[in-house]
């Protein structure tokens, strides 16, 4: 450890998965490193994710207006000189986050490395093996401003107390286990068609209790897959960021797409099982935390091209419903086995 650094800002801006990734490791980070604080540059939205973290402050940056553009940035730069931190760990490696570290000369700065070869090699089939996870490359720029983290034995906040509207929507003096369904993602190559997760909710419904979670503009769509509202609850666009937290860390498991709602349960402390498919996990984004069984993929052996691209931007026509190839009873399955161990 590195006795001179004692203030550290920690850079992820985006995206909403690639930003929960960051709340295991500085999680971990604060229980080895308790008196280094940690101030995180990030946008306004994504504060609560970091509320359970000792020693963490969030900076918000103002990228619309006040922090907008290089002139924008070099005015970042002049707050961020003010909280004197020591160094800067760069979590996120994009021009912006270069531009603003030129203006911190004299910092010490450490980036991640992305991976980009290995990812290469990865969607163009020259290679077929997991790489490292998100997780750990975040972990890697802490260890090169000399901070080793051990993320092996994670530790999670508490439930937090379940929204009133839950309470009186859900029958808890006979509690059934809840099972959180977030069904979209930013690309439909990543996305379980619909009409097979109304399967996979008239199943799990009969035991179990269910949150459809979305944004408030996929309220519509999720209210198709309502099979019995007693039982499967549409929280779409219900609550802030806040009480959607909340709600997660109640859930027993998690079902998600190769999505952020994966990796907002996982930084919880929740099960996941996750859906891929035209990307996988051996890209390293899978949820943190999780046994590889909770990793529901398609055949690969029929579907060879896999992964075919990192983030689902890039498929062959003939793979971009892959998903659905993956049986109901593959996920019902996985789910049950999860909820049972």
């Amino acid at each position: 450890m590195s006795k001179t650094l004692k203030h550290i800002l920690v850079i992820r801006l985006s995206a909403m998965g690639d930003v929960a990734m960051t709340v295991p490791v500085l999680r971990a980070f604060n229980k080895q490193y308790p008196d280094v604080k940690l101030t995180v540059l990030t946008r306004p939205f994504f504060a609560p994710f970091f509320r359970d973290l000792k020693n963490v402050e969030v900076f918000a940056i103002d990228l619309k207006d006040q922090h907008k553009g290089v002139l924008g940035l070099f005015k970042l730069s002049k707050a961020i000189r003010k909280l004197k931190v020591d160094a800067v760990a760069d979590l996120h490696n994009v021009l912006r986050t270069k531009i603003l570290k030129l203006f911190l000369i004299g910092k010490t700065v450490k980036q991640l490395d992305k991976g980009r070869n290995e990812k290469k090699a990865l969607v163009s089939g020259d290679l077929f093996a997991p790489l490292k996870s998100t997780h750990q490359r975040y972990a890697d720029v802490f260890e090169a401003l000399g901070f080793k983290l051990d993320l092996s034995n994670p530790e999670f906040s508490d439930k937090k107390a379940i929204p009133k509207t839950i309470l009186e929507a859900v029958d808890t003096q006979n509690r059934k286990q809840w099972i959180g369904i977030a069904p979209f993602a930013q690309y439909a190559s990543k996305m379980y068609p619909l009409e097979q997760m109304k399967t996979v909710i008239a199943e799990l419904q009969k035991d179990y209790i269910i949150f459809l979670f979305g944004g408030k503009a996929d309220k519509a769509q999720l209210d198709t897959l309502l099979v019995d509202n007693k039982s499967v609850i549409n929280v779409a666009g219900q609550y802030g960021l806040n009480q959607e937290l909340d709600l997660i860390s109640n859930l027993d498991v998690m079902i998600s797409m190769d999505s952020g709602n994966a990796h907002l349960a996982a930084m919880l402390g929740v099960n996941v099982v996750t859906i891929w498919g035209v990307t996988h996990p051996y890209a390293g984004f899978g949820a943190f935390n999780q046994p590889n069984a909770n990793n529901v993929v398609p055949d690969i052996e029929a579907y060879p091209k896999l992964p075919t691209s990192i983030y689902g931007n890039k498929y062959p026509e003939d793979y971009k419903t892959v998903a659905g190839t993956i049986q109901p009873s593959q996920i019902i399955d996985r789910v049950k086995a999860v909820l049972k161990a």
